[in-house]
Parts: structure tokens; sequence; C-alpha cells
């Protein structure tokens, strides 16, 4: 009598900051309830990681999945500047043999790229993006490494195979599988003010060379609390204060307790698209997250702190879609301009979030555990 096959081991590997979990989540639940021959873990370095997906995954009306806190506990416990989790590559380091036995490895970031030059060679390597904007940083060599890349639509497919960082057949167009749970984790995401002002998402990006926030940033802020004609969710990409520096969260302190200032640094509304979908405005830089709330097109506007010229720059493409701001005089009468203006950005919104996402009646979700699959030699 033939043995049974045991089942091809996956793991959905979470190393990074919780922002990231969402992008490859919804794809585990599809893999793990849709292929009897795969055994899929969770494998996270926090326990706050784990915690927070138990809870996404009760909303989303469970999953055959498996929990997996990473060790040693010391090196888990290990905080750098403050940061919210352990350093990526001395837990890659620490997990290897844990790490080599997987059939596949499915990353939402690009820092597990070093296992392969730390010698694990059996799991196929498979990346799975966390974010579908313009800029450069995320097209890198470290793609070369895997073994599949997935692209949330031609614009991210193009950019990596065109400049040789991604052959085509490592390549599978999927769609973006955060927007199939984000309804389910927040159904009616509600307004955090007590009024009807227009909101404006004030949404700066982490990188200090690009982002508004250190030049601009307290700056915005205190110029929309005193003019009086909108209300403020300053909700920055998360990394922005993960580490947090003592001047940063001095800065936001008088705002915490304003009452048309709404202060979120990495809670799970920043995360799960409810700040993206209840905003009536977009202000902020370089974040992916514009792509995010340009699901419903609405008005934006872009702050340009470092003077950059930007026009004919890719990695500056989701600058068309609204105003460029230069200098602050007059903030808030620039963002009443951009409401009003709208309609002249409205056709660019559209075909730049086409460009960015191939959605299609099947879920994204599907697409991309599909291709996991595939990839493995399961039809």
């Amino acid at each position: 009598m033939t043995s049974p096959t045991p089942p091809r081991r996956i793991c959905f590997l979470y190393i990074a900051q919780i922002h990231q979990i969402l992008h490859s989540l919804p794809i585990a639940v599809e893999l793990a309830k849709g292929w009897p021959q795969f055994e899929v873990d969770l494998a996270a370095t926090s326990q706050a990681h784990l915690d927070y997906i138990d809870s996404a995954l009760e909303r989303l009306g469970g999953a055959p999945v498996h929990g997996r806190l990473l060790g040693p506990k010391w090196l888990r416990e290990l905080r750098l500047r403050g940061a919210s989790t352990p350093p990526k590559a001395a837990m890659l380091v620490a997990n290897l043999p844990t790490l080599a036995a997987y059939d596949a490895l499915v990353t939402p970031e690009r820092t597990t790229a070093l296992v392969r030059r730390l010698g694990v060679s059996k799991p196929r390597l498979i990346y799975t993006q966390h974010g579908a904007g313009d800029r450069g940083g995320p097209f890198e060599p470290r793609l070369g490494q895997f073994d599949l890349v997935m692209a949330a639509g031609p614009k991210q497919r193009d950019r990596m195979v065109d400049s040789g960082l991604v052959r085509a057949e490592n390549c599978a167009m999927v769609g973006y599988p955060k927007f199939d749970i984000v309804e389910a984790l927040a159904p009616r995401p509600a307004r955090p003010f007590a009024d009807d002002r227009p909101i404006v998402l004030y949404n700066p990006h982490f990188d200090p060379r690009l982002s508004s926030w250190p030049r601009w940033g307290a700056q915005v802020l205190e110029d929309l609390a005193s003019d009086g004609r909108f209300n403020v969710i300053f909700a920055p990409h998360v990394r922005l204060f993960d580490p947090a520096s003592a001047a940063d969260l001095a800065a936001v302190e008088p705002f915490r307790d304003h009452p048309r200032i709404h202060v979120d640094l990495g809670g799970p509304a920043a995360i799960d698209m409810t700040w993206t979908r209840v905003a009536d405005l977009y202000l902020g830089d370089v974040s992916s997250q514009i792509y995010e709330f340009l699901r419903t097109p609405r008005p934006a506007a872009f702050l340009n702190a470092h003077g950059v010229a930007w026009a004919d720059d890719e990695s500056y493409r989701h600058w068309r879609y609204g105003p460029v701001i230069d200098r602050l005089d007059g903030l808030a009468g620039a963002l009443d301009a951009a409401r009003k203006s709208h309609g002249d950005y409205l056709a660019e919104q559209q075909a730049g979030f086409a460009e960015s996402f191939d959605l299609q009646p099947r879920s994204s979700s599907l697409r991309a555990a599909e291709a996991i699959a595939q990839r493995l030699g399961v039809g």
C-alpha cells in the first residue's frame, strides 16, 4: 500500500512592521482553504503580530493555518533604537534551520532574500510586495533572489521586468490581495470627529530624503489646526514613528487632544485602510497609500518639501493626481482649491489606478494563491 504524500509546507513570514501583514495574509487564507496539499504556517517575530493575525482571521471567518512564534526569546525581545520589531536579519540568521525546512517562504518584504546568501536553497522564495507605489526604492537587486515576485498591476510588472530585476517568467500579476479583506476588517469605518468638516488625511512618508514631515510636518498640522476649515487625520507611514525620535514625538504632542486633529501613529485603522476610506482629501508626498486612497477617486494634493524637479520622474507619477504644493503659505486655501479642481485630475487618477492594479472578477488573493501553487508544481 502506497503511503500518503506528506503535505508541502509553506511559511508566510512576518519579520517587519505590522502593516505588512495584510498584504499576504489573505493569500495564506486562500491557499490553506483551497489546497489541502499544503500545510500553511504563519510565522512572526512578535506576539503582537500573531495577536493581530488572530484578530484578523476571526473577522475573516477563520482558516486552517497555524501560527508560529519564532525565537529565541531574548532576540525576539530585542529592540534597536525603540523599534517595534526585533532586527530582521538577526532573526533570519537565528531561524535558518527552521526556515530551510519549508518548501516555500512567502514574504511581503525583501530582507528575507538574505537566506539565499546564507546558504538556504530548498524553499522557493516568494515576494508578495506590500504596496503599489511609484517610489524607486523597492525596485532593487534583491528582487532577483526570489523565485516568484508578484505584481499588483502592469506598472509594477513592467518596471521590474523591463529593468532586468525580475525575469518575466518569475513575475505573476495578481492584483492587490489587501483590497479583498478591508471591508471585512473594518465594515463601517467611522469618522473620528463630531462635526462634518471635510477630512484631510495627512500621510507623510518615513524616508527623510523624500518625506514632507521633517521640514514641514509640524507646520502643516499647525496651519490646518488654526485655520479651522478642515478636520485632519494625521496617520503617517507607520515607519515614520517606528522608531520615533524625541523631536518627532514632541512635535506631535500639542495636537493629541485637539478637537480637529486625530493622531494615529500606527494603530489598526492606519493599516487596514480605515483612514484612506473615510478621508475626503489626501495630503502626502511619496507614500504608496495614495493608491489605496484612490480606490475611490477623490481630491489629493502633494507636498514638495524638497524642491524636487518631479515632472519627468516615474517615482513621482502620483503627483499628477492633484496639485503639487511648493510652499506652505496659504495651505488651507490650496487644499480648498484642490477640492474644487478635482475634476481636472480625475481622468489621470483613474488611469494611474488602472495601471497600478490589475483587478478582475476573480479575487486577487485567489490569483496569488494559484500562482504559488503553480510555482510549487501543484495544480
